[in-house]
């Protein structure tokens, strides 16, 4: 039996991560309530614009080991994994991108989907000359590392996926938290900031809109069919995941463990770094 399945191990698993990274913040600070500012990332061993399925994918690698690429969410950059990169590099050698027609990237005329996306990562690994890799996915990313799960599992070796849905039907409504406004208005201020194309982040938004209302439909089929070591975890606070869904992909996907990190939210990673950084460092490490 899973352990990581059952809620009270699951609990207590998550509250022992916490401890060991130091005392919890004071209950009246409500971290799930708050947006921190958006990490920088630490000094590249090497970056560039990688030219992949006609646009050109902006890249980072940092450190030395088991390869491990970083993806984002959508509307954001590469940038909001700079505290997990500086807590991975010493281990692994860590990926990073900014996903097409997000942050540094280009984009096309292809309406943006996760399949597309999906082949953008494997066009990478392919530049860099990755055989395998692993996969942390935050929201968009997550789906995307799913995709990969399900089309391309001969290409990862371990897939955390932190705040996906599987289905439209899986997503709250986000213009109901104060939390992800502030996200989505900070992502246009940097978009005008890092963009090849700064001045389209409406158009830009438009279309990421659209594919969150359509996009994904993974069966249940598919996510059994998946093989790859997988934990599906999420915030208790997630303001943009439905906690069915979670707890339906955890329980679909053969052998999945399930982890929700307590007192964050869809941005746990910012909010509570050292925690989400622990369960991270935590898988990698293997079962």
């Amino acid at each position: 039996m899973n352990a990581i399945k059952m809620p009270i191990r699951r609990l207590i698993f998550a509250l022992a991560i916490s401890l060991a990274c130091g005392a919890a913040p004071a209950r009246a600070e409500y971290p799930w309530m708050r947006l921190p500012p958006t990490p920088t990332l630490p000094k590249a061993e090497r970056s560039g614009l990688a030219p992949i399925n006609g646009i050109r994918i902006w890249y980072a690698t940092f450190g030395h080991g088991e390869p491990v690429i970083l993806l984002h969410g959508g509307l954001a950059n590469a940038n909001y994994w700079g505290l997990q990169v500086r807590a991975l590099e010493p281990r692994y050698e860590v990926i990073v991108m900014d996903s097409r027609g997000h942050g540094r990237s280009s984009r096309d005329a292809a309406p943006f989907g996760y399949d597309l996306m999906a082949s953008d990562v494997i066009g990478l690994m392919d530049y860099l000359h990755l055989r395998k890799a692993a996969i942390v996915g935050w929201s968009d990313g997550a789906i995307v590392g799913l995709d990969l799960a399900i089309h391309h599992p001969e290409r990862l070796t371990r897939l955390f996926a932190f705040a996906a849905n599987s289905d439209p039907s899986g997503v709250k409504d986000v213009n109901k938290s104060p939390v992800f406004t502030a996200f989505i208005a900070r992502a246009s201020h940097e978009y005008g900031e890092l963009s090849p194309t700064p001045t389209q982040y409406q158009a830009f938004l438009a279309q990421i809109e659209k594919m969150w209302a359509s996009q994904p439909h993974f069966s249940a089929a598919q996510l059994r069919g998946i093989k790859t070591p997988t934990w599906i975890v999420d915030a208790d606070h997630d303001e943009a995941i439905k906690r069915e869904n979670t707890d339906y992909m955890a329980a679909t996907i053969p052998g999945a463990g399930e982890l929700i990190l307590p007192e964050v939210s869809h941005f746990a990673f910012i909010q509570d770094p050292a925690m989400f950084n622990a369960a991270l460092l935590h898988f990698l490490a293997g079962r």
